[in-house]
């Protein structure tokens, strides 16, 4: 089963200075964080503020490609997590058929924004990305790591700032 998410924002991790994206199931509420790279953040806060730059962007010139030779993006999903990695795919059409990509889901969501399609994610994915269903995995054992450990497990979709980046 997929689930369909928005965007509930775009905030920054304040151990790692690393951009996190924040989906929301638009069905259950559940918000799943994702940490991205800066030049993606950069690229998704763009496509959702509607800025428009004076020369195109890498995800700006895939679009541009696309559309001269009328492929379309139908929907990304966020299809897998494994040791906590997320895997994307995104579904095109062509006047030759579809196909799909394997993709970061970083550049999958820059380009559904760009192609205004539908974002969505796996069921297995929302079920392993829920917060407080296990115990949280402590690499830095000392007290200041198990501070940020209890601090992160604790955090709550509306903790998170809406599209700043």
């Amino acid at each position: 089963m997929l689930h369909k998410v928005s965007i509930a924002g775009l905030t920054m991790d304040p151990a790692s200075n690393t951009p996190i994206i924040i989906l929301k199931s638009e069905e259950t509420d559940q918000a799943i964080p994702i940490w991205i790279g800066l030049l993606e953040a950069t690229s998704i806060a763009s496509a959702l503020q509607k800025i428009k730059y004076e020369r195109p962007m890498t995800h700006d010139l895939f679009k541009n490609y696309s559309d001269l030779l009328s492929i379309s993006i139908s929907k990304i999903e966020v299809c897998d997590l494994k040791d906590n990695t997320f895997y994307a795919k995104i579904y095109f059409i062509s006047k030759d058929g579809k196909f799909e990509m394997d993709a970061r889901p970083s550049d999958a969501i820059a380009l559904a924004l760009r192609f205004d399609a539908p974002i969505y994610v796996a069921d297995e994915v929302m079920q392993k990305s829920k917060i407080g269903d296990s115990e949280a995995e402590v690499l830095d054992t000392s007290e200041e790591g198990k501070k940020w450990a209890d601090y992160l497990e604790s955090l709550s979709p509306e903790d998170f700032g809406k599209f700043k980046v």
